[in-house]
């Protein structure tokens, strides 16, 4: 083991620090950007609508036109719900299992679903609750490797669907092409008529550099006749509060009478003020974009300082995604040391995300894969944490 390594090491953990990147959240500037939702006045009624009341469970009309302006779907495909587009997500999943026709989920025997990796650990977490194996296939530069997931359903029955991310992929950063898409479509579509296509479009407006142009998900749906086999959720979660934005989905026939009967259920109301607060603050798609360039100055300049701090590691230690948005930067090594690094960084004071965290069930096969969230911290918490990362990554490939 190197020396200065060693000493480099044990210097940090003297210092007693005590930083978290373990998850992509916005920090407190960022968050500041909204604040003008907090004083806002709102009007008790919208039309017939009391905003202050019972009803709307699929959320009041400004702000289904708002999501229909973010998604490019019909308003009428649009529902509007609570701030996390997970739980729009989860609601989905919870209809197909108790309610899809022609057949429950909770009463196919061994179903699978589909699931890129690297993942979304909430994702993964999700599935695993309704008893769904999840089978991987991997990420390519433009999306999903088609190649691997037309084997992947050759091989299996009863898959179900597909959860994936397609703008700024959590946590690697890819965007898929049209020509992915379309082919994704094609290859689901040709396994099953009932095959579902689950988009999280979680970082759908959150550019920080120059981004190749892609298709809206549901324009490509149309364009494939498979509208009534996709979903498309979003949210407001890092574009306005964490938990107070806004969440929307993208549905058609079957699928949105589901997500409307387990909301019916569910849901008395949502949080209506909120809503009519949203609409007044974003007018539409472009009062988005021009709101998160202002987070994108903010968020650019801690990539650059995970970059370069990344830049210092050998290639034969391991490499490291550069995406153009989202909140992550997803990290390989070449040796099997993914959770060494992690226990290194916890003895020196910094969390990371568990390694595995990126694949279903906890489980990376090749143990080299992790997620690194560099916006919630400062800039200079950030520069120390990425000091004692590339420590750690150098002294556990030294050791492994």
């Amino acid at each position: 083991m190197d020396d200065k390594l060693i000493s480099k090491f044990n210097n940090f953990k003297s210092q007693g620090l005590s930083i978290d990147i373990t998850r992509g959240k916005p920090d407190a500037a960022q968050l500041d950007l909204a604040n003008d939702l907090l004083s806002m006045n709102v009007e008790p009624f919208d039309g017939n609508v009391d905003l202050r009341n019972y009803g709307e469970p699929f959320g009041i009309q400004d702000a289904r036109a708002l999501g229909a302006d973010v998604l490019s779907a019909p308003v009428n495909n649009i529902i509007t719900g609570e701030q996390s587009s997970l739980m729009l997500t989860y609601q989905m999943i919870l209809s197909k299992y108790l309610f899809a026709e022609p057949l429950p989920w909770k009463d196919v025997e061994a179903p699978k679903f589909i699931c890129p990796v690297p993942g979304f650990d909430r994702h993964f977490r999700m599935l695993e609750d309704f008893g769904i194996e999840m089978i991987t296939v991997p990420l390519i530069d433009d999306g999903i490797d088609l190649d691997e997931l037309s084997d992947t359903l050759q091989s299996n029955s009863n898959v179900l669907g597909i959860i994936c991310v397609p703008r700024h992929s959590n946590p690697s950063g890819e965007v898929y092409s049209d020509d992915n898409i379309n082919k994704l479509f094609k290859i689901g579509k040709k396994y099953s008529e009932d095959f579902l296509f689950l988009f999280d479009h979680a970082y759908l407006v959150h550019d920080f550099l120059p981004t190749k142009e892609q298709t809206p998900v549901w324009k490509l749906a149309e364009q494939n006749s498979t509208t009534n086999q996709t979903v498309v959720v979003t949210s407001f979660s890092k574009v306005t509060f964490g938990g107070g934005g806004l969440s929307f989905m993208a549905a058609a026939s079957g699928n949105l009478d589901l997500i409307k009967r387990i909301r019916g259920s569910m849901v008395i109301c949502p949080d209506k003020v909120n809503q009519k607060r949203h609409t007044k603050f974003f007018k539409d798609l472009s009062d988005i974009r021009n709101h998160m360039k202002k987070h994108a100055d903010l968020i650019r300049p801690k990539f650059e300082i995970a970059y370069k701090a990344l830049e210092k590691l050998d290639k034969d230690v391991g490499e490291y995604s550069q995406p153009t948005g989202g909140y992550f930067i997803t990290f390989k090594s070449q040796k099997p040391i993914a959770s060494n690094i992690v226990e290194l960084c916890k003895e020196a004071g910094v969390l990371l995300t568990p390694a595995g965290a990126t694949h279903p069930y906890g489980i990376d096969p090749k143990n080299n894969t992790l997620r690194i969230a560099p916006t919630f911290i400062s800039e200079k918490e950030l520069e120390i944490a990425m000091d004692v990362f590339v420590t750690a990554a150098q002294m556990a490939h030294n050791q492994g």
